[in-house]
């Protein structure tokens, strides 16, 4: 019985070691890795200048760092007229197959030794500088100007693509760190840079894939640049202190390293996540589980770069297309870098956040809307997400683009761990007959202070008129409350006008404005006037005969007896 306990120990233990060495490979240099694309940023350039002759000039300038090294392959037989100088240090066997419109230039005391299966006469030699910006002038001087220089490092085959090797831009060649890579002209083949492994077997049900690169202690510190073209990635990154990785786009990138990391989309250096002095494989393999909380991982690389700048590129499987075509590395002070983190707009139609619009619902002007502008979480770090602007622009044809102002609405870290809040008002659409809006938000990304631009967010949105009530007839109101005001009102004018009329009677009498004494004696039944009655003289004049005075007093004689 012990026996059997024993062996079911041991068996367990030989499944456990088996399990542990299974979550860990060992590297190997291999010329194509198929999971990250390695290459180092080297000094040239690329121009449009073409000779008179019609011929392109191109110069290849050859590194070599090991004795292994001392074979390489010139193919350029598929190719337009040319002008190539060649130029390397030290002692180098080369097999070369030329087109007869390719003219080859070494220096006069150059140890590269040539070797062909075709003689051509096409092999001049010249004595041109070393150096490489005065190399650049002497081939301007000698041809006019250059096409390409390309420095490469542990050469094995350069071969032409049959393509036109110009680039549309500049002609006059400006050196830099850049790509060699992009130039499609010609293929360069060169002894591996990196090695790398995967564990067996792989999680196929793992979404998430994680990829562990390790620079040796070994190695000088250099800036690397990381472009992520696979997704749902998981990067771990360890190298000597001084290593700065720099993120050119982290799209759903979660990230750990020992060294600082700079996200260009922002821009922000973070410092170092981990502790971890050992360049180990297997120690950098084991830190990277723990960290990540992972039971496997996707690939190991190993690289050793000998210059400052590096790019490396996690390659999508998914995508066989996309492989060495990596654009050129940009310095960690950049802040131009494109938005690289996902947003969302979402909105509603209250204030409690709770019942999110269909995208289809149409909107009153009149109502005010509440929106929620929301992204992935960038690598662990937490990022602010601050609007700066919002306007609506017309789908219509005559596109009518109008400023939306906004107001920000206040949401707790828990609720709003990367998202903002705001709400805004559609009255200014109100007169306007266009109901169909791209509702555009300029935001940027903030971490801590540091800001970057975040890009905009877009989302539609169809607007309508509120519908407008008839106006409402006023209501006269006849309880008893308002007949007795009304009652009361008519009386109390009535007392106020006969009020006025006594006192214009008081005042005035009767009107004075007619003399009745002298009208009274031409109008029969006229009242008495209150003036004073002035006597008649008795006396006649003599022109008057005694009929004129019979009539005189029989008229006077009127009133007396009629007020008798």
């Amino acid at each position: 019985m012990e026996g059997h306990v024993v062996l079911f120990a041991l068996l367990l233990c030989i499944s456990a070691a088996a399990s542990a060495s299974s979550q860990t490979c060992n590297p190997i240099k291999v010329n194509d890795n198929p999971w990250v694309y390695v290459t180092e940023e080297l000094i040239g350039c690329w121009t449009s200048f073409i000779g008179q002759d019609n011929a392109e000039v191109h110069i290849l300038k050859l590194n070599f760092d090991t004795p292994d090294s001392i074979f390489f392959s010139l193919e350029m037989n598929n190719t337009k007229p040319m002008n190539l100088i060649l130029t390397s240090p030290g002692t180098y066997f080369a097999l070369h197959n030329l087109h007869p419109d390719v003219k080859l230039y070494v220096k006069n005391d150059s140890t590269i030794i040539l070797r062909t299966n075709v003689q051509h006469d096409n092999v001049y030699k010249r004595d041109f500088p070393s150096e490489d910006e005065e190399l650049v002038k002497w081939a301007s001087q000698e041809f006019g100007g250059v096409t390409s220089f390309t420095t490469i490092r542990n050469l094995q085959v350069v071969t032409s693509t049959g393509t036109k090797g110009t680039k549309p831009g500049s002609s006059n060649c400006t050196l830099r760190n850049e790509d060699a890579s992009e130039k499609h002209f010609m293929k360069i083949e060169t002894l591996p840079l990196a090695a790398s492994c995967s564990p067996s077997p792989q999680n196929p049900n793992d979404e998430t894939e994680l990829h562990i690169i390790n620079i040796p202690e070994s190695a000088n510190p250099c800036n690397v640049s990381v472009r992520i073209d696979a997704k749902k990635t998981s990067v771990f990154l360890r190298g000597p202190q001084g290593t700065i990785w720099t993120f050119i786009n982290p799209l759903h990138t979660q990230f750990g390293s020992n060294n600082d990391i700079v996200l260009l989309a922002i821009p922000h250096r973070i410092p170092p996540s981990i502790t971890l002095n050992s360049d180990n494989a297997v120690d950098v393999q084991r830190k990277a589980l723990d960290y990540f909380k992972a039971s496997t991982f996707t690939s190991y690389t190993e690289v050793t770069p000998e210059y400052p700048m590096v790019l490396l590129v996690l390659r999508d499987n998914d995508n066989p297309e996309v492989i060495k075509t990596a654009p050129a590395p940009v310095t960690p002070t950049t802040t131009n870098a494109p938005n690289q983190m996902p947003l969302v707009m979402q909105l509603y139609t209250s204030p409690d956040y709770r019942s999110p619009m269909d995208p289809n619902t149409k909107v009153q002007s009149d109502k005010r809307i509440y929106a929620e502008i929301s992204g992935h979480t960038l690598g662990y770090i937490v990022l602010t997400i601050k609007v700066i602007s919002c306007f609506v622009r017309s789908t219509g044809s005559c596109p009518v683009v109008k400023e939306l102002p906004f107001m920000s609405e206040a949401c707790s870290a828990n609720l709003c761990p990367n998202s903002t809040r705001l709400s805004f008002s559609l009255d200014q659409l109100h007169e306007l007959t266009t109901t169909t809006w791209d509702l555009e938000c300029s935001v940027k990304l903030c971490y801590s202070e540091k800001c970057g631009d975040g890009g905009r967010v877009k989302r539609n949105l169809e607007v309508t008129q509120p519908c407008l009530q008839p106006p409402t007839p006023p209501c006269f109101d006849f309880r008893l409350p308002g007949v007795l005001g009304i009652a009361f009102g008519g009386f109390l004018i009535g007392v106020l006008l006969i009020g006025a009329l006594w006192f214009i009677k008081i005042k005035t009498g009767y009107p004075t404005g007619l003399d009745i004494s002298s009208t009274a004696a031409n109008l029969p039944g006229c009242p008495c006037s209150g003036a004073k009655r002035q006597p008649v003289s008795t006396n006649p004049s003599p022109s008057e005969n005694s009929s004129a005075n019979a009539s005189i007093g029989s008229t006077q004689s009127t009133p007396t007896s009629s007020m008798a």
